[in-house]
């Protein structure tokens, strides 16, 4: 987790449970409505298949910068979606000053905004169940089936993200020409008349003396955790390039 903007960029999924409820988190990629630039374009776009997957939407804000104009066209935005949304206001650090300051988020129209501080673990558990509240009705309970994780491993810009997104028929990932577009371990369930398979696209891996930024490291520890819990490792090189050594 880092404070600089843009860490996440692709839909990134995590499995969690909230009173006997089994759910799937989607964490996004900030939105900006008017941005022309390539990559916040498509972070747009990622978003956007997101809230048509989802059955309930969490629109996270900051208490601390007020009601802004990106957060207005954001929230037109998901209105039109048709879904339950749960206004959250995050950054209420300093919690009985802080939550004085929801009031104007009233005006987004989407209900009773709900203070929290995410840093401080304060107020979860009322967005928690308010986004229970939410849930369309439970279904019975499908027997365990055997899903088979795959990791596509490779260095930075080498085609993973491509891959993927061929193999499922969808853009699933975001895609680039600028190397370190993905940064996450990224989950994706594919079933074909094969079998059930998760596909994890994963960030780029250089060598040591070539990583610099702190986001880069954690990048790559979420790839080696991602190769620890995958049952089979998919590793893609560049054939245009010359004296290819893999190092394992």
């Amino acid at each position: 987790m880092q404070d600089t903007p843009g860490v996440t960029r692709d839909r990134v999924y995590a499995e969690t449970n909230w009173r006997g409820r089994n759910f799937t988190l989607i964490d996004t990629g900030g939105i900006e409505p008017d941005s022309e630039d390539i990559i916040l374009s498509q972070m747009r776009e990622q978003a956007n298949l997101a809230i048509n997957m989802a059955d309930v939407i969490l629109f996270l804000t900051d208490i601390r910068q007020g009601v802004t104009a990106a957060d207005r066209e954001i929230a037109l935005m998901l209105k039109k979606s048709g879904k339950p949304i749960v206004l959250v206001c995050n950054k209420a650090d300093n919690y009985e000053k802080d939550k004085e300051d929801i009031y104007e988020f009233y005006n987004l129209g989407m209900g009773d905004p709900y203070p929290i501080s995410s840093t401080n673990a304060i107020g979860i558990g009322d967005v928690l169940d308010k986004i229970y509240e939410s849930f369309p009705p439970k279904k019975e309970e499908e027997e365990d089936d055997k899903t088979i994780k795959v990791a596509v491993i490779g260095k930075p810009n080498v085609g993973k993200s491509s891959l993927i997104n061929k193999i499922l028929g969808e853009n699933r990932a975001i895609v680039s020409d600028i190397a370190g577009t993905t940064r996450d371990a990224i989950d994706t369930e594919f079933e074909n008349k094969s079998g059930k398979y998760v596909l994890i696209d994963t960030a780029g891996i250089r060598r040591k003396n070539k990583v610099k930024e702190s986001i880069e490291k954690f990048s790559i520890m979420r790839t080696l955790l991602a190769i620890e819990r995958a049952d089979v490792c998919l590793m893609m090189v560049d054939a245009t390039e010359r004296n290819y050594r893999a190092r394992c």
